[in-house]
């Protein structure tokens, strides 16, 4: 017969831990330069350095030897000893495993929204479509990106499942280097139409039209990844997924 004991009578101490109210350093050093990446303000094949980093936030060096770790296991940085450091190339493994990730989660949300989404979840997904056609008419390419990922994030929150989007976020990151490559004007306008066709099938509750339109709208990665290589072929690496 097993026997169990309490905390206390196997002796163990434990300390009190108090939550952080704010990210760490090491938090802030690393999202500053994933969105850097992300952003291609850091292009593929740039070096970088612990100790000009470091000096350009006026912080130590510690933080920013972390962030670095946390880039290099996403894949964002190669950090080479003898030879420094420098951001990665592009992955087309790698996009495609966010890609295959980010479909298996988004597509079953979609068929989600279509049983639990209430008319006033369709309106607010209604009103980001609004904004970000407003953002493509003035040209706000940012602006644009930051309600894309609001609209896909609105999806999974009114469905009752916010910690999806937590999920899909921690591994879509090789695709949005792919994405801000490709935010012209001719490309936005094929994802806010194909925005309006995840919302019409979510707003006439047919999870099979949803589920097709979401495929069909992550899938298009494989396009912009033939047009952005004929201009920057040096920026990927190509691998078998």
């Amino acid at each position: 017969m097993q026997t169990t004991v309490t905390y206390d009578e196997a002796g163990l101490d434990l300390p009190t831990i108090t939550p952080p109210t704010r990210p760490s350093v090491a938090d802030q050093v690393f999202r500053l330069l994933q969105e850097r990446i992300l952003r291609l303000e850091l292009p593929p094949l740039t070096k970088i350095s612990e100790a000009d980093i470091a000096k350009r936030l006026g912080v130590s060096r510690q933080p920013v030897r972390e962030a670095f770790k946390r880039l290099e296991r996403q894949g964002f940085l190669q950090i080479r000893p003898q030879s420094g450091t420098m951001v990665s190339l592009i992955s087309e493994e790698a996009i495609q495993r966010a890609r295959f990730i980010r479909t298996a989660l988004e597509v079953q949300m979609v068929r989600t929204a279509c049983e639990v989404l209430a008319p006033e979840d369709i309106a607010a997904l209604k009103s980001l479509i609004d904004q970000q056609r407003t953002a493509a008419e003035s040209g706000d390419a940012a602006l644009f990106h930051r309600l894309d990922e609001d609209f896909h994030s609105a999806i999974c929150a009114r469905s009752g499942h916010g910690y999806v989007w937590d999920l899909i976020h921690d591994h879509k990151a090789h695709m949005d280097r792919v994405r801000m490559l490709s935010l012209s004007a001719n490309s936005q306008q094929f994802a806010l139409q194909e925005h309006i066709q995840i919302h019409s099938a979510i707003a006439a509750k047919d999870p099979d039209a949803a589920a097709k339109a979401m495929t069909r709208h992550l899938s298009r990665i494989d396009v912009l990844i033939a047009q952005i290589k004929t201009q920057n072929h040096d920026w990927f690496v190509d691998t078998k997924a």
